[in-house]
């Protein structure tokens, strides 16, 4: 059995320990929500005070020449693409994972026009459902949605299919698709995949190219530290940008914006694919968080990611009863995360929430726990464990103020 001396020793001799102070972390707070949203990077206010004041405030319209304002897109895409697996020119950053989605999922339509069906999993994260079901109304029932069990996608897989979308990672489960397999799989009957990196990115090593990846996205407020709504991430495979017609052409997606032409002329490569004037703001505070994912070692990462998750699942089967784990117990199919359900998972989490440990809650019944590891410690696991656990034997959930339901869980 594990005990505190080992989980300190831990801490003492882990290697990235030294990365939880490049974040703004609430003294007295364990923060185990960052699959949702990362938290501050510490250098993040002085960036968006000299942002504001400075290039905004000063330099004003001056500053998308001087200050590159205008390749903020390209730049943050490239250092993204070393974070995925993807060569510099297939990334771009912008726009929201929603709305990468439908690009991905119209572009995957024009390389396989003859197909009419977009096929998903059964339970994906609710955005990618959502955009395929907006696109298939769109279409005027030309194209049609289909969502089947996970271990029915590869049954499904058929030469009526255009677009194979699936969450890498799992948002409420944490269990990792094979992405090498399954698009091999696909591309054999001529379907191009999407692969969402939102609950992957920054957790986990994600090979695109050695895998033969097609399209991916991903959002950048997660496991990229960037932000509420920092603007998310499109990677398209270099063999596909010439084929593609952007069904969303935006101003700046055309080869020479400023010529303020009538006809849309997409852009060369990955430019093509960006939409809407980017938002400088959000791309100043993600590439801060970026800039620290760089400096790390994702093989490291991914070691005491999995080393974390395992010590997670000890102590709560060791310390808790009434809990079902809801994660693959092989650390090597889980992505950085492990949910547990509990019928009264809700009241629970916030009662767990006001003790000073934030984790999140999916319904129906879902407590999910996310381990981000450059500021999350193996003592910080034991904590969260021991307070639940308290709060199990006290029965603090069942007050009134921990049942009501939050606009967001």
């Amino acid at each position: 059995m594990t005990r505190l001396d080992d989980v300190r020793a831990l801490d003492a001799a882990d290697p990235l320990a030294g990365f939880r102070n490049r974040f703004a972390l609430p003294e007295g707070v364990i923060y185990l929500d960052g699959n949702s949203l990362g938290a501050l990077p510490a250098n993040v206010p002085a960036r968006m005070d000299r942002m504001i004041r400075e290039e905004w405030g000063v330099d004003l319209i001056r500053s998308w020449n001087t200050h590159d304002w205008i390749n903020a897109p390209r730049r943050l895409g490239a250092k993204i693409a070393r974070l995925i697996g993807a060569k510099p020119h297939e990334v771009i950053a912008g726009e929201s994972t929603s709305v990468n989605i439908f690009k991905a999922l119209t572009a995957c339509l024009q390389l396989a026009p003859e197909r009419s069906v977009i096929l998903s999993e059964a339970g994906n994260f609710p955005t990618d459902a959502y955009m395929m079901e907006g696109l298939a109304a769109l279409s005027g029932g030309r194209i049609r949605q289909s969502l089947v069990a996970s271990d029915a996608i590869e049954a499904a897989l058929n030469t009526d299919v255009a677009a194979l979308l699936l969450t890498h990672t799992h948002y409420k489960s944490g269990r990792l698709h094979d992405m090498a397999d399954l698009t091999a799989k696909a591309q054999q009957l001529g379907i191009p995949v999407i692969w969402d990196l939102s609950h992957s990115a920054g957790a986990l090593p994600v090979e695109l190219n050695a895998c033969h990846a097609d399209f991916a996205v991903g959002c950048g407020y997660k496991y990229l530290n960037g932000g509420p709504g920092a603007p998310a991430f499109l990677f398209v495979a270099e063999r596909h940008h010439d084929a593609i017609f952007p069904v969303l052409s935006g101003w700046l997606g055309h080869a020479r914006p400023f010529d303020f032409r009538d006809d849309y002329e997409p852009a060369a490569g990955i430019d093509r694919f960006q939409c809407g004037t980017p938002a400088i703001l959000g791309m100043a505070a993600l590439e801060c968080g970026l800039d620290i994912m760089l400096e790390a070692d994702m093989a490291t990462i991914r070691a005491k990611s999995q080393a974390l998750g395992d010590l997670f699942i000890e102590l709560v089967e060791d310390r808790l009863e009434g809990f079902d784990l809801r994660s693959p117990r092989e650390a090597a199919v889980r992505g950085s995360q492990v949910s547990i359900a509990h019928e009264n998972g809700y009241a629970i989490m916030q009662a767990l929430i006001a003790s000073g440990v934030i984790g999140d809650f999916r319904a129906p019944d879902i407590l999910r726990f996310g381990f981000t590891p450059l500021y999350v410690g193996y003592e910080d696991v034991w904590t969260a464990v021991d307070t639940l656990a308290t709060i199990m034997r006290t029965g603090e959930w069942r007050e009134d103020r921990f049942n009501v339901r939050a606009a967001v869980t």
